[in-house]
Order: C-alpha cells, then sequence, then structure tokens
C-alpha cells in the first residue's frame, strides 16, 4: 500500500514509535491522525505531521476506556471521510512476578494491550470491506511469540494480538482488506522505565531507536505480500529475533529452562 492520499490512523503516538512513525507516515503523503493520553505531547507530533499533511489531526484519549476507543475510532472516520489504515501501536508494560498479579493487572493490560486496538479495528473494518481495501497493522512485540520472565500478562496481550492477527489474515484473504503483524525488540522507548511496584527488565541493551523501529513499520506497510516482521530483524550484536523464535518453539524446554535460569541469576 503506498502512502500518498492516504488516512492513517495511528494509536500510542505521543511518544516512542508512534511519535517517530507519525511524521514519517505524513511525510510519504498520508493524513494522518494520532491518538495518545497526553496532549501536549500529542500536540507536538501534530505539528510535525502538519509540516507534511495539514489535514491531520489528533485524539487525546485513554484508549484503555473501550467506549473511548470505539469513539475514536468512529469520529477519525468521520472526520477524515474513511481510514485507509489503521497502526495499533499504543501498549502498556507490566513486569511482575505471576504470582504477584492481581485481576486488576491483568484486567488493565489485556484492555489496553488487545481488547481496545482490536475493538478499534472491527469498527473500522464494515467500510473497508465494503470498499474493498484497507490494511490493519497490529505492533505486538517479541514477548508476542516468546514468554518473558515477569511479563505474563504483557505477554498474554501481546500473544493474543498476535493470534487474533493471524486468523483474520485468514480470514479477510481476498477481501482486499490486509493485516499485518509487526514484531518489535529492543527499542528505546519509555516501556523500559521501570514503573512504581514493578520488576525492572531482565534486558540491558544494546538497544535500536524509535526512528529504525518506525522505517520499518513504513516498509511492512508498503510492502504488497508479507505478513510478519521483525524490527529490527537483527538486534545489535548480530543475532535474528526471528531465529530465537524459530529456536524456542523446536526445543521450548530448552528456552523456558534457560529463561528461568537467566531470571534466577544462574544461567
Amino acid at each position: 500500500m503506498e502512502l500518498d492520499g492516504r488516512v492513517a490512523l495511528l494509536t500510542g503516538a505521543s511518544s516512542g514509535i508512534g511519535a517517530a512513525l507519525a511524521p514519517r507516515l505524513a511525510a510519504a503523503g498520508a493524513t494522518v491522525g494520532i491518538v495518545a493520553r497526553r496532549a501536549d505531547r500529542l500536540a507536538e507530533v501534530l505539528k510535525e505531521c502538519r509540516a507534511h499533511a495539514p489535514s491531520s489531526a489528533m485524539w487525546s484519549a485513554d484508549l484503555s476506556d473501550l467506549a473511548t476507543a470505539e469513539r475514536v475510532a468512529n469520529e477519525a472516520a468521520e472526520r477524515f471521510g474513511r481510514v485507509d489504515i489503521l497502526v495499533n501501536n499504543a501498549a502498556i508494560g507490566k513486569r511482575k512476578l505471576v504470582q504477584t498479579l492481581t485481576p486488576a493487572d491483568i484486567d488493565t493490560t489485556m484492555r489496553t494491550n488487545f481488547t481496545s486496538p482490536i475493538l478499534m479495528a472491527t469498527t473500522l473494518l464494515p467500510p473497508m470491506l465494503e470498499r474493498g481495501d484497507g490494511l490493519i497493522v497490529n505492533v505486538s512485540s517479541m514477548g508476542g511469540r516468546l514468554g518473558i520472565a515477569h511479563e505474563a500478562a504483557y505477554c498474554a496481550s501481546k500473544f493474543a494480538m498476535a493470534g487474533w492477527s493471524e486468523s483474520a489474515r485468514i480470514d479477510l484473504d481476498g477481501t482486499g482488506v490486509r493485516v499485518k503483524l509487526v514484531l518489535p525488540g529492543p527499542i528505546a522507548t519509555e516501556i523500559w522505565e521501570v514503573q512504581p511496584g514493578e520488576l525492572p527488565g531482565l534486558y540491558d541493551g544494546p538497544f535500536v531507536t524509535a526512528a529504525d523501529c518506525a522505517a520499518d513499520i513504513v516498509r511492512a506497510i508498503k510492502d504488497p505480500d508479507g505478513f510478519e516482521y521483525y524490527t529490527p530483524e537483527l538486534v545489535p550484536g548480530g543475532w535474528a529475533q526471528k531465529d530465537l523464535v524459530v529456536g524456542k518453539t523446536q526445543d521450548c524446554d530448552g528456552f523456558l529452562t534457560g529463561m528461568a535460569q537467566m531470571a534466577g541469576g544462574t544461567a
């Protein structure tokens, strides 16, 4: 899908990957609707977008509220006349031992990282199907393909997004509406910041810039054929993220034992 003349709705756009991606979409010719909670930071991103696409707009909204997520999707479609591309990028982390997770932790993480973006996708899907044209880009995570120590709720939400994307890709085959799954690895964003009451991540670098990740997502959008995209394909240091996932599926017991040893400091 070429971006020139298209309308893209992008969530999680006030920082990190989203803030880097929005101006790139606009520079490529797309009118961009951007969504995030922090209005002040979102306004700065909108200013960058409007330098290329003056009709771009913003919604300051908490998408963990499902009614709000549905409303924003409908308002964007009404304002722009259509939404050609939905990029579900908004997400929260959750690093806690599984035995300390509360029902609220699980609910909030699943609602924000899975239920809300999928609701936005299904809200925008009928007009896409009617036109026979559209693209849903779900930004999952390597945590959507691998279990990560201390991240059971986060991984559950990202596994769910990956599973939905695979099934949707199959169901929508031949309709003109495509689904793509993006799997970021160690990207330098705020998600690595330790939150109150949570644990630090086991991985401590090296990281890839959000700008590099955004460039990979633009390439994924333009790719006419692919479904699954690892970003970066090669982590600094030379190992391929997809190889890690393939290795895990070939020896799941070995992977889980190694991860547990790493988390316990015995690896």
